[in-house]
């Protein structure tokens, strides 16, 4: 989208002039942090611009509600990067130091493991769990269909649903990288 088209987002600035500060002050209570909740209010005003909300909004109290569930939303997007970022930092730490990856690799890994995070939020919580059981755990569709209380041919589904995902992604991600070549 271009410069233009963000201007002519309707009453953007209103809502952010009625709203930004209660909204980092929310998100501070929230996180704990100013720098992390001065982050989050610019990303949700961010995402406004970029894709304004569905309808207009009838009242402050519903502007509030809506900027609040994009806000929480983007709390738990916070949470799950931190936590998959800790994981990745811990298996580093419980590796001998000879065998560590270069830094290069490591920010590699890392980004990696978010995308495969945020894909993972965007589908189903059972067949997120279903995938990681079966990738990465290495469990067969029987054992994770007893682990689930469900089918061995639902568990086929649930993998595939997330290997389709994954394959979206992917096209979409080579795409952008074609009509942008600098990239």
């Amino acid at each position: 989208m271009n410069a233009a088209g963000c201007a002519s987002s309707p009453g953007i600035e209103i809502l952010y002039s009625d709203h930004h500060a209660w909204l980092v002050g929310w998100l501070r209570r929230r996180l704990g942090d100013a720098a992390d909740a001065a982050d989050l209010a610019h990303d949700a005003f961010l995402r406004l611009i970029i894709k304004p909300a569905p309808r207009g909004f009838g009242s402050f109290a519903e502007a509030r509600g809506y900027l609040r569930a994009m806000a929480q939303s983007l709390c738990i997007n916070l949470w799950h990067r931190r936590e998959i970022e800790q994981a990745w930092l811990d298996t580093l730490a419980s590796r001998p130091k000879d065998y560590a990856p270069s830094a290069e690799r490591q920010a590699i890994v890392l980004e990696a493991l978010r995308e495969i995070g945020a894909l993972l939020l965007d589908v189903p919580p059972r067949a997120a769990q279903a995938f990681l059981m079966s990738a990465v755990c290495g469990m067969g569709s029987q054992e994770v269909a007893g682990e689930l209380g469900v089918s061995a041919r639902m568990i086929r589904k649930y993998v595939a649903q997330v290997m389709l995902r994954c394959m979206q992604a992917q096209a979409c991600q080579t795409s952008m990288a074609l009509r942008d070549p600098s990239s």
